[in-house]
């Protein structure tokens, strides 16, 4: 028997995770098949730190060899006695870098982590083995994840497989590159700032920010309330599955809550919702072709039998990168300062610049002032979202970057200059907000042949709503399909 013989290689690579599992337990496709068509296409086109998409830091083929072989003959037991499968069995997940796997490199792009060993499995990656995920790849990311572009003098450059001048964003760009690619089934991220939806918009992805502590994290700084872990897949169906397996309550993260395994993808369609609309969270340069493309998934939306509601938010980038900045100056800058203590000289440019910023917004407001900063905007997204089921924004203010940019002095855009580069970005407002769930979907192409994406964000802890939504626009809009990568 040669299981998925008939199935071209590159549509094995490309099958979702909900339709890989029934082929696994139909037995009409293994998971080595699967794992194979995957493992050629990073040989033909993932390439290398200068010119190729470059989206990893490791890759584990033998280990999961191995591992594709036990789930493949685990489906075939299963099929003749009967019973269950652990929830990801077979499936491919590429793990961000920062994911640490007990026993392998655990360096965060950072001089000073070279040779640095995770000693534990991070509880994401625990949740991962135990439903049957097979790693077989470790993604790349900018130094300790804190920027929207991702290169690394650790880790070269890694490209849009969309437009390789360009970047899958930052900071799980290897996750986002690899998914698009068709390298993975499914991959992790993180997100403080956008880190998950940024890159799923860049590369026609679906990401998943879930709200504060629903995914357990680990060490010191999952104590900060705008990060979390996420699931990024093809689909939105492909990102819920993987959100129940690393959903939950952890021993290890006390911060974590709720059930483990539970899918937030229910059924139920949109007719009869109030969906908040903002093309510009108040003022963000906002691109056109953005703006257009925005604009067609609220027209579906209503076509559909949506009410939506035009949605005016007192914001302005200049407060919103203030009260971030605020925040990182209490807390993670001061972190990534005694990280790196000692080889500031090896440190990328952005990274200096993040450091740099967040200590002098720190100066600026003492912590209390960067809480009433937080609530403000919380209460204004209180009030503008009363009424709503959802709102729908952009995840970009602009189309796409530059594979290796730096942007410390800013971005010029068509709709104007922004100061900082992650003004670029609409998504850190909700990490601010981080008991709202929020899941990134495509929304089209932009001129650039890059994916545009817009948000879905539900009301604290509503991952159902946000989901259902999220679900909808996938169904309505079409996605730009997958990178011609020749």
């Amino acid at each position: 028997m040669t299981p998925g013989a008939a199935i071209a290689v590159d549509s094995l690579a490309l099958l979702p995770a909900t339709e890989a599992l029934a082929g696994f337990r139909s037995l009409e496709i293994s998971p080595v098949d699967v794992l194979e068509a995957q493992i050629r296409r990073i040989e033909s086109h993932n390439g290398d730190r200068e010119t190729g998409i470059n989206a990893f830091t490791e890759t584990l083929f033998d280990s999961s060899r191995a591992q594709a072989r036990v789930a493949a003959d685990e489906y075939v037991r299963l099929a003749r006695e009967g019973g269950g499968a652990p929830a990801l069995l077979g499936l491919t997940v590429a793990t961000k870098e920062k994911h640490g796997i007990a026993g392998l490199k655990l360096e965060q792009g950072l001089a000073a982590h070279r040779g640095r060993i995770a000693p534990v499995d991070h509880p994401v990656v625990e949740r991962l083995k135990a439903a049957g995920g097979i790693i077989h790849v470790r993604t790349t990311s900018p130094e300790f994840s804190c920027a929207t572009t991702t290169h690394s003098p650790m880790w070269g450059i890694t490209r849009n497989p969309w437009n390789t001048q360009t970047t899958p964003g930052g900071s799980s760009g290897g996750s986002g590159a690899a998914l698009a690619a068709g390298f993975t089934t499914l991959a992790t991220a993180s997100d403080i700032a956008g880190s998950t939806r940024i890159p799923a918009g860049f590369t026609g992805t679906v990401g998943y920010k879930a709200p504060y502590g629903r995914i357990p994290g680990a060490g010191a700084l999952a104590a900060d309330w705008y990060r979390g872990d996420g699931p990024m897949g093809r689909t939105v169906a492909d990102t819920a599955l993987l959100a129940a397996v690393m959903s939950g309550r952890h021993h290890t993260d006390h911060g974590s809550w709720g059930k483990n395994g539970i899918n937030p993808l229910l059924e139920g369609d949109v007719a009869g919702l109030r969906i908040g609309l903002s093309l510009t969270l108040g003022d963000y340069p906002v691109a056109s072709e953005i703006r257009e493309n925005t604009l067609k998934v609220a027209r579906a939306l209503q076509a559909a039998g949506a009410v939506v509601v035009p949605v005016d938010l007192p914001w302005t980038t200049a407060r919103i990168t203030e009260t971030t900045f605020a925040h990182f100056g209490h807390i993670l800058g001061p972190a990534m300062a005694v990280e790196t203590a000692g080889t500031e000289s090896e440190l990328a440019a952005y990274t200096a610049r993040f450091i740099k910023d967040a200590t002098a917004a720190a100066d600026r407001n003492s912590l209390v002032d960067s809480l009433a900063m937080d609530h403000a905007l919380q209460g204004e997204l209180a009030t503008a979202m009363t009424g709503l089921d959802a709102l729908l924004c952009p995840t970009s203010a602009v189309a796409s970057l530059a594979a290796d940019g730096d942007y410390l002095d800013g971005i010029e855009t068509s709709e104007g200059h922004l100061g900082h580069y992650w003004e670029a970005h609409m998504t850190s407002p909700f990490n601010v907000a981080n008991r709202c769930p929020v899941v990134s979907v495509p929304s089209g192409l932009s001129r650039d042949s890059v994916p545009t994406g817009v948000q879905i964000v539900g009301h604290p802890f509503d991952e159902a709503m946000a989901f259902r939504v999220a679900a909808a626009v996938e169904s309505l809009v079409p996605g730009p399909g997958f990178p011609p990568l020749g």
